[in-house]
């Protein structure tokens, strides 16, 4: 029996190794693509709590997965929602070439599954992974792109198939990735989200900084709970786990003494989407000159931390989400913009490195350094209030023809509830013209962006054709209704040039006909003639320029096409419009 019992110890199967590429390396190595979903698809295989599916499209061809970690197998975000468990979504690779997230976050699902005490943290938390949101860039590997970055060995690359910055990417959603992305998060919803980062910069004492959802940008109800409660709590959690935070390092003097600036992540950013609806939302950013492996152990703890964290609170983040969904239904101003304030000032006791300068190598003349034999900590001043510059009065509803397919796409993308007209339809609505706007000389991921937009306003007779589409603003999706379809908006659809064509005229005229029709215009128009009048005396350059003189009477006569400069969706502030829900 003895001699039995020793035989089957002896050839008995190996224990599963579930350790991930990353532990099973040198501490500098990365999991490859394909490593990464294998070993993601062992995990669904042999955990009921796991399930990994494809979710959408990306450029490369590969399709986007989602990793669903919940009690039960639950991996139904309806159901999810209706059993009252917060949603975390964390989110990988969206920049290839930081993959601290990917790493952390298979050893995570793996532990939450494997471990009681972190199994107990699900009861009222469902996590959703992605575990590379980027898959192009990451297919794109080698050792080289990052001159910055200390490790891994190899890694991927920020650019995705179309060269494109997903991190930018959004509002415009140019990519099949973004697209995914953000039918991803419409059909979870989530109340936190996470974008994990490696930054570069200054150098500093942190492993880790953090880029939290701009609390002036964020909902009141989610930005006090962020504040006073899920922070402090995540700061002093990793000061206890030795893997101390700072707001992420960005400033504008010469080394981070002069003060740090909270970042301010518009919707063209991850958390900058996300917050349009009313979630919170962190970019971790590891410190790209330490080595690697502790940037993947910190993220870990962050990601570990947050889980707990959630977990705690989960009654008060679901108050405070639905506090927020229910104000947000009857907000009546938006902002558009935002400054930031330099009068407020609070303070950061920052670990940082003494910078000096010492002679380049390469140019022999002064450079920085930071001397890190010469550590200091030392309050910084830490800007982080933002005002806004521009708001926009809630209308009812906006009108927006058919014929603008791109802009209709990118809102059902966004879960908006649209409706389309029954009949064709004369209406009395504000309407907009661009007075003035400037583009930037060179393009920015794909598009000339315009700025320092200046409107007129209207109330004109328009004629909306059947088929023509109504977006209701009393839906969750009014706040991202507002910054895209504004065109003040920081990131409006207007600003990423999607309504371009409305900027050119179709029609002109030629100087020698029009003299004859400007002449008798201007006989059967004394106020027109005034205008011009008092025109010339204003601006001696326009009094010299016959070309000039003849376009301002062209631009105040019949002749000149009403739609030139006039923005096609139209703020709707009446009743009730004859129209019926999408099919």
């Amino acid at each position: 029996m003895f001699a039995f019992l020793l035989s089957s110890l002896l050839f008995a199967a190996p224990a599963t190794d579930w350790r991930t590429p990353f532990e099973k390396g040198d501490g500098n190595t990365t999991a490859t693509y394909a490593e990464c979903i294998a070993y993601y698809q062992r995990l669904d295989a042999a955990y009921p709590e796991i399930t990994m599916r494809e979710v959408g499209p990306t450029d490369i061809g590969q399709h986007l997965h989602e990793v669903v970690i919940s009690l039960g197998g639950d991996a139904d975000p309806v159901s999810v929602r209706r059993k009252n468990r917060r949603i975390l979504l964390i989110q990988n690779g969206i920049h290839p070439g930081e993959p601290e997230g990917i790493d952390a976050s298979m050893m995570l699902a793996r532990d939450y599954v494997q471990k009681k005490e972190l199994r107990r943290q699900l009861e009222d938390v469902t996590l959703v992974i992605i575990p590379a949101y980027n898959i192009d860039g990451m297919l794109n590997r080698s050792a080289t792109s990052r001159a910055n970055q200390n490790g891994p060995r190899e890694y991927g690359f920020r650019g995705n198939a179309r060269n494109l910055d997903l991190n930018r990417d959004y509002i415009k959603q140019d990519s099949r990735n973004a697209r995914s992305f953000a039918q991803l998060f419409q059909r979870w919803q989530p109340d936190v989200f996470v974008d994990t980062h490696t930054s570069d910069g200054a150098d500093y004492q942190y492993t880790m900084t953090l880029i939290d959802t701009q609390k002036d940008k964020l909902h009141p109800a989610l930005s006090q709970y962020m504040q006073q409660h899920l922070l402090p709590t995540l700061y002093a959690g990793m000061e206890k786990k030795k893997w101390p935070l700072t707001p992420y390092v960005d400033f504008e003097g010469r080394t981070p003494e002069s003060g740090l600036h909270g970042f301010l992540e518009t919707p063209r950013y991850s958390t900058g989407y996300t917050t349009l609806f009313n979630t919170i939302g962190f970019m971790t950013e590891t410190h790209m000159w330490k080595a690697f492996a502790p940037r993947v152990h910190t993220t870990y703890a962050f990601l570990d931390l947050l889980v707990h964290t959630v977990h705690r609170d989960a009654a008060q983040i679901a108050q405070a989400h639905i506090t927020a969904n229910q104000q947000v239904l009857t907000q009546t101003e938006f902002p558009l913009s935002w400054q930031l304030d330099t009068t407020a000032i609070d303070k950061v006791n920052f670990r940082g490195y003494e910078g000096r300068t010492k002679t380049s190598e390469v140019s022999g003349l002064p450079r920085l350094y930071y001397d890190r034999k010469a550590p200091f900590t030392r309050p910084v001043k830490f800007f982080n209030t933002y005002r806004p510059t521009a708001t926009a009065q809630r209308p009812v509803a906006y009108l927006i023809p058919q014929a603008w397919a791109d802009v209709l796409d990118r809102l059902r993308w966004s879960n908006v509830q649209l409706q389309r007209l029954t009949r064709d339809i004369v209406l009395t609505a504000e309407v907009y013209y661009i007075d003035d706007y400037k583009t930037g000389a060179r393009p920015y991921e794909g598009h000339y962006l315009h700025s320092q937009v200046k409107l007129r306003t209207e109330q004109q007779q328009l004629t909306f054709r059947k088929g023509d589409f109504v977006a209701w603003l009393n839906q969750p999706a009014a706040r991202y209704l507002i910054e895209t379809l504004e065109p003040q908006a920081t990131d409006s659809f207007f600003v990423w040039g999607f309504f371009d064509s409305i900027l050119q005229q179709k029609e002109y005229f030629s100087d020698y006909v029009f003299e004859d029709l400007a002449a008798d215009l201007l006989r059967r128009d004394p106020q027109l003639r005034q205008q011009l009048e008092a025109r010339r005396q204003a601006d001696p350059a326009f009094a010299k320029s016959a070309q000039a003189q003849l376009d301002f009477v062209y631009r105040h006569s019949p002749y000149y096409e009403k739609s030139h400069l006039r923005y096609p969706v139209v703020r709707w502030q009446n009743g009730v419009l004859p129209a019926s829900p999408e099919n």
